[in-house]
């Protein structure tokens, strides 16, 4: 009987690790673009449902094409630094599309400077302002898109998702019951004075909070509403010195 040395253990091994490395890297590097497309398509179909677009998930790009009025990036002083569309191209250093929220939303909670994407929409004749946050639930990343009308005042649509909230609680702010709580309510009160809108504990209706301001939170949910509260202001305060620039 053949008696393998630890000297051919250690080789046989190694030669193994190597093989499955280069498969895992080919197979990794094959699957990149499906995966950057899916993601890719998975923004798209998340701006055009805040816009409450009716699209097809496989091909929202060319739904994406022929609404988009164009991309815009914002810096701290709400001046515009990047412009997208799908007529003139790219002007500016980066696509806004291209801009990770999350590193952005990291830099303005830290005091430092930030851009910002926004994302103009058509949508009946009129345009809406499209604006991505990003924050904290109870077990990981929260975000989400809002579109606001003409006035810069109304919610027209709202989507929200999460990476591990709890099913039937937390995980509800993706629900579409919850979502469309949003539509039609104010970020300005009626001095146009920017108040936001609340993520309401107990319900709008049991608190002070006037109902065009607030909505009511999810039932079991705390951490996760006050998470959403937290992103809702710090995403609106981003981007506040665009929309002041352009409510009129």
């Amino acid at each position: 009987m053949y008696k393998f040395t630890n000297k051919y253990i250690i080789i046989y091994s190694i030669i193994m690790v190597a093989i499955v490395a280069v498969l895992l890297t080919l197979g990794a590097t094959a699957l990149k673009p499906l995966q950057d497309k899916n993601k890719k398509n998975e923004k798209i179909g998340y701006i055009l449902r805040a816009s409450r677009q009716e699209f097809d998930p496989k091909n929202a790009e060319d739904t994406y094409k022929k609404l988009l009025i164009k991309e815009i990036a914002i810096n701290e002083s709400g001046d515009i630094i990047a412009e997208f569309d799908y007529i003139n191209g790219l002007r500016g250093k980066l696509r806004p599309f291209d801009i990770d929220v999350n590193t952005e939303t990291k830099k303005f909670k830290e005091g430092k400077s930030y851009i910002l994407p926004i994302y103009l929409i058509q949508n009946n004749g009129d345009t809406l302002t499209v604006i991505p946050f990003y924050g904290m639930g109870l077990w990981g990343a929260i975000w989400g898109y809002v579109a606001l009308e003409n006035d810069l005042n109304t919610i027209h649509g709202a989507v929200f998702d999460h990476k591990g909230e709890t099913p039937g609680l937390g995980a509800e702010i993706s629900d579409l019951p919850f979502q469309n709580q949003f539509i039609g309510k104010k970020i300005f009160d009626e001095n146009q004075n920017f108040v936001g809108v609340a993520i309401v504990k107990g319900g709008v209706r049991r608190s002070n909070i006037p109902e065009l301001h607030g909505v009511d939170a999810i039932s079991g949910g705390t951490f996760t509403s006050k998470g959403l509260d937290n992103m809702l202001l710090d995403g609106f305060k981003m981007a506040m010195p665009y929309i002041e620039k352009h409510r009129n």
